[in-house]
């Protein structure tokens, strides 16, 4: 393992060094002089990389169709065109403080006989969802733990694209010791660095393959990845770098309003996890989240938590160790009486059985805490929620997190490539306010900016382009749910669609109408 690394500028200008000597728009990091340089971010620690699998496009059905989320993608008369090669990447990069550090992902080529599958092709960059198991690897995409790899190994490298898709620094064999969670500059960082070791890596593998960089460039993710995608997809275009379209996919973009509403009581499905991984990540880049972990976390939790996540323990060992509560966020006794209205927050009704879990004795954040937060928003509002006024996160909060959020916040974005989002408006896991936020600000402020929103989860319009994908959800959802009435379900089956909705119905068609709008861009 190379331990000598070189940082060139500090990590807010981390976006810049892609293009620079420093960053290593080739990977290579090679000197002219006679002592050696020293690794540069986006370096490859294994050259050539080691071939991880290959299949062809039977095999490819066959793992599609051990799959749940593979078999909504075969339900769509999905047929893969080419066959796949997989490369295990592992590359140098920075943590969320500018420190040096390792990451890995994977390297997806397609291969065949079909015209689709060789000569010049795109690349597509691909950000991953949350995940709380330290040993994630996308390349992996047999692993009980990774649809997401094969879903996009299907959808995308299996129809021409070669893919390149990082576990983020924190993951696998990174020597990261936590995960910069929601760290848009370092996340962004992470994803460039992962394309430079993926474009040299093309070049340098033992079988040289039948596709090669045509130089264009997507730039697609799920939950925290759409978050990732957007901010990779902004750093690019502020370095002045090329990108072809970007497909966002149910991310928290406005991440100051989504902090606001979950403190407002509007607590979402997995809040304790995702909580703690963004704490983790906030403390170690910024050092204000508290001054220690009890002046946040209920005591029963703060010996923990700061180094908890992301673990090589499960997550369900972790809920019935005591170590995290699966659902209780914070307690049901509101922190002062005017926020009872909040403990929890009833509207959306269709979401109102959601945000109850999220309360009750076992809490992770103490209801002082709370307070705290509750009365910075309203001392210092943000701009698009509760009230739309300036589209904007708060302009001076006082509170730390509240500081990070807005820091992290992506409104005040405008993408100049085209650029679609695409979510679905009853997510329980990422409220679909997000992609609202987005587009509202867009709209307010940028009118004639290439940008596309899709609701996965509405009714199709008059020669609606993504009405097929529309379809195919509402056609899922309603299997969902007739299954749960089948089963004795009394509500219609709303809570088993909206346990499946984020990290099951929505990825399919959300992924499928964005390699639509890449193919017609």
């Amino acid at each position: 393992m190379i331990t000598q690394r070189r940082i060139c500028a500090p990590p807010i200008l981390g976006a810049l060094l892609v293009l620079s000597a420093c960053g290593g728009g080739d990977g290579g990091g090679s000197s002219t002089s006679s002592t050696p340089s020293a690794p540069q971010r986006g370096d490859l620690l294994t050259n050539p990389p080691q071939e991880v699998a290959s299949y062809d496009s039977s095999a490819l059905v066959g793992l599609l169709g051990a799959s749940t989320l593979g078999q909504l993608l075969l339900s769509q008369v999905y047929s893969p065109s080419c066959s796949i090669t997989i490369y295990q990447l592992e590359y140098e990069t920075v943590g969320g403080a500018g420190e040096a550090t390792t990451a890995s992902g994977a390297l997806m080529i397609p291969g065949g006989s079909n015209a689709a599958c060789s000569g010049p092709r795109p690349i597509v960059l691909y950000a991953h969802g949350t995940n709380t198991d330290r040993t994630f690897n996308i390349a992996s995409i047999t692993a009980a733990n990774d649809a997401e790899g094969l879903i996009l190994a299907a959808i995308f490298a299996a129809q021409g694209y070669i893919v390149v898709a990082p576990n983020y620094a924190g993951y696998d064999t990174s020597t990261l010791t936590y995960h910069p969670y929601l760290n848009a500059v370092q996340q962004a960082d992470d994803m460039m660095d992962a394309l430079t070791a993926g474009r040299t890596a093309l070049s340098v593998v033992s079988t040289p393959p039948a596709a090669s960089d045509d130089q264009r460039l997507f730039i697609t993710g799920y939950s925290q990845g759409g978050f990732v995608a957007l901010a990779t997809e902004r750093a690019m275009q502020s370095a002045g770098a090329t990108v072809t379209a970007a497909g966002p996919m149910s991310g928290p973009y406005a991440l100051a309003a989504f902090g606001d509403a979950l403190f407002e009581g509007e607590v979402t499905l997995s809040a304790p996890a995702n909580v703690d991984l963004l704490t983790t990540s906030y403390q170690h880049a910024y050092s204000n989240v508290y001054s220690m972990p009890t002046d946040m976390f209920e005591p029963n939790y703060a010996a923990d938590v700061d180094a908890l996540l992301p673990s090589t323990t499960a997550i369900t060992t972790l809920y019935a160790a005591g170590k995290l509560p699966e659902d209780q966020l914070f307690n049901s006794t509101p922190p002062a009486s005017q926020y009872a209205a909040m403990t929890p927050a009833t509207t959306p009704a269709d979401l109102a059985s959601i945000f109850a879990m999220g309360f009750g004795p076992n809490d992770l954040v103490t209801n002082t805490y709370r307070l705290s937060y509750i009365e910075d928003a309203q001392a210092h509002p943000d701009g698009g929620f509760p009230t739309a006024t300036t589209d904007l996160p708060a302009a001076a909060p006082a509170n730390g997190l509240r500081q990070d959020l807005k820091l992290n916040d992506l409104r005040g974005y405008t993408p100049s490539a085209p650029t679609l989002l695409c979510a679905g408006n009853e997510d329980p896991t990422v409220l679909f306010l997000n992609t609202q936020l987005m587009q509202g600000y867009w709209a307010a402020h940028s009118a004639s900016a290439p940008v596309t929103v899709v609701d996965i989860d509405s009714s199709p319009t008059a020669s609606d382009p993504y009405a097929d994908f529309k379809n195919g959800f509402a056609a899922a959802r309603a299997a969902v749910a007739a299954a749960a009435v089948l089963q004795g379900a009394t509500d219609g089956g709303l809570n088993a669609v909206l346990s499946e909705y984020h990290a099951g119905l929505v990825p399919p068609f959300c992924l499928s109408a964005v390699k639509s709008f890449f193919d017609h861009t």
